[in-house]
Order: C-alpha cells, then structure tokens, then sequence
C-alpha cells in the first residue's frame, strides 16, 4: 500500500504568496496613486469597467508612532483611506467597532485554518488544502491592514453595469477559496469526503483487536 500523499505545502504555499502578493499590491497602488488628501487616483485597466481607485486622507504623526510610522503610512502626511468594514465594505458604517470586531474574527479565522489544515484527513485533500490556503492569504493580508492601518485598504473597482464596492487581492483570495469550498462540498460524495476518516478508524480497530 503506497503512503498517503500530503498536500499541507499547498496550505503554507498559497497561504504565503497570496498575502505577499495582497500587501505588496497595496503598498505599490497606494504609492503610485497618491494624488492628495480627499483625492481620488485613477488608472484604468479596463477603460469604462475596471480601474484602480485609491484615496488618501490627512493624517499628522505624533511622538507615538515610533517604529510603526514607516508600515502605516506612504508619506509624512497622507495615510491610505481605509475600509473599516469586512469584504466590500459590509459593516464599514460601525467604524472602529467594526474594524476591531472583523479584526478578532480574522485572528480566529486564520487560527482555525491552521488547526483545521493540520488534521491528517485535511492534509490528504489538495482542493481542501487550496481552498484552506486561499482563506488563509485572504485572512492574514486584512488582518495586517486592520492592526497596523485600523482598516482594509481597498483600491480594485469595477464599475461595468453596475458599481461594485471597491475591493482588494486579500477579498478575492477569500471568495475564490470559499467558492472552492463550496463546489467540493457539493461535488464531493459523502461516502468519499468520509472514507478517509472512516479507513484511519477501521485500521486502529483492526490493530487494537489483534493480540
């Protein structure tokens, strides 16, 4: 009987480059468009559909930044304006509450995708794993905004047909990997998405019955 093959890689993988592409996305967008304090920058990526859109506010430093001030600003005096709300915005009208309430709910997310990637049976399964890891990057690239910022900085808008909240890389890393999730729960067979689970328990008896 061949081993088991382990997909954990995949988990840390998509975990690792989707944060790093979601952060260094953020900060390259925000110091590229940096009209102004209540300006708005624009670029187009698809003319009169998608386009990247990005504002800053004024924000004047204090003797506490300390160390802190180089990560949570582009400037000296303009600071990324920021969605303190969850993806595309929803909850963003309670403020800073809302911003710390969806900030401990991403620290538990990404501490349960951790435990929850680990399990044997989760390890086995690569669409599980991918699906994990994209929740993953999703959770630690917002998560990052909310602590260091006090919110999500937001800067793809696609405005074709209708007008759809601005969002970012972290909010399509944690759709996709929902969506993932979704299809193999329906798609899977229950007898399959079991198997593994129900194999590990019939050869722990096997071999605790054996003298």
């Amino acid at each position: 009987m061949t081993a088991n093959r382990s997909y954990l890689w995949l988990v840390w993988g998509l975990a690792l480059v989707g944060t790093v592409l979601d952060l260094g996305s953020k900060y390259a967008v925000f110091a590229r468009l940096n009209p102004g304090p209540g300006e708005s920058g624009h670029y187009e990526l698809i003319p009169g559909a998608f386009e990247l859109l990005t504002q800053h506010t004024p924000y004047a430093w204090g003797a506490d930044a300390g160390w802190l001030a180089p990560l949570r600003t582009l400037s000296s005096d303009y600071r990324p304006q920021v969605n303190k709300g969850a993806v595309f915005g929803l909850g963003g009208d309670f403020q800073n509450y809302a911003n710390l309430l969806f900030a401990l709910i991403s620290l538990t997310a990404a501490l349960a995708i951790v435990y929850w990637g680990t399990r044997p049976s989760t390890r086995q399964d690569r669409f599980l794993c991918a699906s994990l890891g994209l929740i993953l990057a999703g959770t630690l690239g917002n998560l990052y905004d909310r602590v260091v910022f006090h919110g999500v900085r937001d800067f793809l808008h696609w405005y074709y047909a209708f007008d759809w909240p601005v969002f970012n890389l972290a909010d399509c890393c944690l759709v996709c990997g929902a969506c993932l999730l979704l299809l193999q729960a329906f798609w899977a067979p229950a007898e399959e998405a079991g198997s593994g689970d129900w194999a590990e328990a019939r050869e722990q008896q096997t071999v605790g019955s054996n003298p």
